[in-house]
């Protein structure tokens, strides 16, 4: 990067970051540490909550999943209005009116402590590993621009957020949430624009469209239903409804965000408004990814995006081996070139004969650069077999730095660290905020002033923060890191809100029924993810569905029994 693309990366992130610090100060007990004194207005709660969900690997990622496979991957949020309907009716009021700091809290006076315990142990472990792969992310930039060891990039990302979590807490987090939105709201839109205006002279946003459509960029609705199909509409509407309901309803880094409203209606009105821009939102940031792909039909692409790879493939052992697949690369390069503006033409002339044929031959093109691309790929295991053999976190990334103008790259990237710093910093507190009042408070010091609890709720904080620290470390195995951290998820999901719906809409299940109902679930839900035996999504509804029907067998058990 160059040194203004420097001064913009530093300066926007040194902004978020003295302003959220600045904006908390005086905190005085855990309530403000935790949830922000319960002060905040809706539109903070719904920024709030979005840039939760928007890590790095949003930005990341879904412009990579846009470019490699197309719009599809929208279809995972189709269940995401309804279970903010669905959130706004029962789980908002019932917190509120409580006045719990965790979600947790309910289950303990629904069930008993044992069903509490479990509930906040299967929160504290998937997204403790999911923010692990949060702070993988970001360090992508930095090992990529700089050439640093991603090991000891990733010590660094996941330090500095601790930095202001632990000094300024939820207020802090929400403050520099607003900030990061507006950022990345902006400077998404002028990448997409800068994309476009990239492309050849005489293609428009519409014909570009038009091309992408052609290669199968733009198959955003699949209506056929197959359990085994990781996005269509039936697993985003119902697989997504479930995990989305289980996500915002139950996983505290959440619920820790529309906690902070000062009012129950400020709680909903910043959930139903993220559920309204959450879908259009994911909608332009994964057709950013489609047009660069459209952009690489006319230039030259990388033959993997990964460059940190590639270089130590060019004084390996296999460098001959590259170099002839390079060769190969550039040969099916030379013919997409040719390839492209004739579709480009067809297109505009509306000669269908023509565009049927240049369509097979770009697909055919497409596919033999596959080809040539899974052999590079073997050759990367080879010579490192614990390097990154999946580039497509690095597409979106390679371009920005490869073309787009000096000071727009430091923004984006910039939007990359900033959203990354949302959410783990989100992460991070909600970790801290159930370890302390679901395992410290209720299992080893019950009783303790503010002051006591505000300390451990940092020590927490810090203690979390090694262990995301730890598990970015193996991040680099997992692929897509939008897939990764969804999957991680949807292990857990399901059980969680299983427990939750027994408990708001089956008042004669008790605690002992669903303890053990959890458990049951669980072990079916890895079972099934181990086997293979549905796309993750579905593994949500099952999660769901099964822990809800142990729990009224075996209380229909016990009450025969007894």
């Amino acid at each position: 990067m160059s040194q203004i693309d420097w001064i913009v990366l530093i300066a926007t992130l040194g902004f978020i970051v003295v302003y959220g610090v600045y904006k908390s100060r005086g905190q005085q007990n855990m309530d403000d540490y935790l949830l922000a004194g319960r002060s905040l207005p809706w539109y903070h709660v719904c920024l709030s909550v979005m840039a939760t969900q928007a890590s790095a690997i949003t930005f990341l990622s879904a412009p990579g999943q846009g470019f490699a496979s197309g719009m599809g991957f929208v279809q995972f949020y189709f269940g995401l209005p309804l279970a903010m309907v669905v959130l706004s009716i029962t789980f908002v009021p019932i917190f509120h009116k409580l006045k719990v700091f965790t979600a947790y809290e309910f289950l303990e006076n629904r069930f008993d402590a044992r069903v509490r315990i479990f509930t906040a142990s299967l929160f504290l472990i998937s997204r403790g590993l999911a923010t692990g792969l949060s702070i993988y992310a970001p360090s992508i930039i930095l090992a990529t621009i700089l050439g640093w060891d991603i090991y000891w990039t990733n010590i660094l990302m996941g330090s500095v957020v601790l930095i202001y979590t632990v000094s300024g807490g939820t207020k802090a987090i929400s403050h520099t949430h607003l900030q990061q939105m507006f950022i990345v709201s902006a400077a998404m839109f002028m990448a997409g624009w800068m994309v476009v205006h990239l492309l050849p002279a005489n293609m428009g946003f519409s014909d570009a469209l038009q091309m992408a459509g052609k290669a199968n960029r733009l198959n955003t609705i699949d209506f056929h239903f197959d359990p085994n199909s990781r996005y269509n509409i039936w697993s985003g509407l119902i697989g997504g409804f479930f995990l989305q309901l289980s996500y915002f309803g139950t996983d505290q880094s959440q619920v820790g965000r529309y906690l902070t409203g000062e009012s129950i209606g400020q709680s909903r009105m910043g959930l139903m408004m993220n559920g309204l821009l959450k879908i259009p939102m994911q909608f332009l940031i994964l057709l950013v990814g489609v047009l660069v792909f459209v952009y690489y039909e006319f230039h030259s692409a990388p033959i993997f995006f990964n460059k940190v790879e590639t270089d130590k493939l060019k004084t390996s052992i296999y460098a001959p081996n590259y170099a002839q697949l390079q060769k190969q690369h550039e040969q099916l390069t030379e013919q997409k070139l040719q390839i492209a503006p004739a579709l480009q033409k067809a297109l505009a002339q509306q000669n269908n004969a023509a565009i049927d044929q240049y369509q097979t031959q770009i697909k055919a093109n497409d596919e033999a650069l596959k080809g040539v691309k899974k052999e590079v790929v073997a050759l990367i295991k080879k010579n490192n077999p614990s390097g990154d053999t999946s580039d497509i976190n690095y597409i979106f990334l390679r371009f920005v730095l490869d073309h787009l103008p000096v000071g727009l790259i430091g923004l984006l990237i910039a939007v990359i660290f900033s959203a990354s710093m949302g959410s783990v910093a989100a992460a991070y507190n909600s970790l801290a905020s159930t370890t302390v009042i679901d395992i410290y408070k209720r299992g080893f010091r019950p009783v303790a002033s503010d002051a006591h609890y505000l300390m451990a709720s940092r020590v927490a904080t810090v203690a979390w923060g090694l262990f995301c620290i730890f598990i970015a470390q193996y991040a680099s195995k997992l692929g897509s890191m939008i897939e990764a951290v969804n999957i991680v998820g949807s292990l857990f999901y399901g059980v969680i809100l299983g427990i939750f719906l027994t408990a708001f809409y089956a008042p004669k299940i008790g605690a002992k029924a669903t303890f053990w109902a959890a458990i049951l679930g669980e072990i079916a839900v890895v079972a099934c993810w181990y086997y293979d035996i549905m796309a993750f999504l579905w593994l949500n509804v099952v999660g769901c569905l099964l822990v809800v029907g142990f729990a009224w067998i075996i209380q229909q058990v016990n009450l025969k029994t007894s």
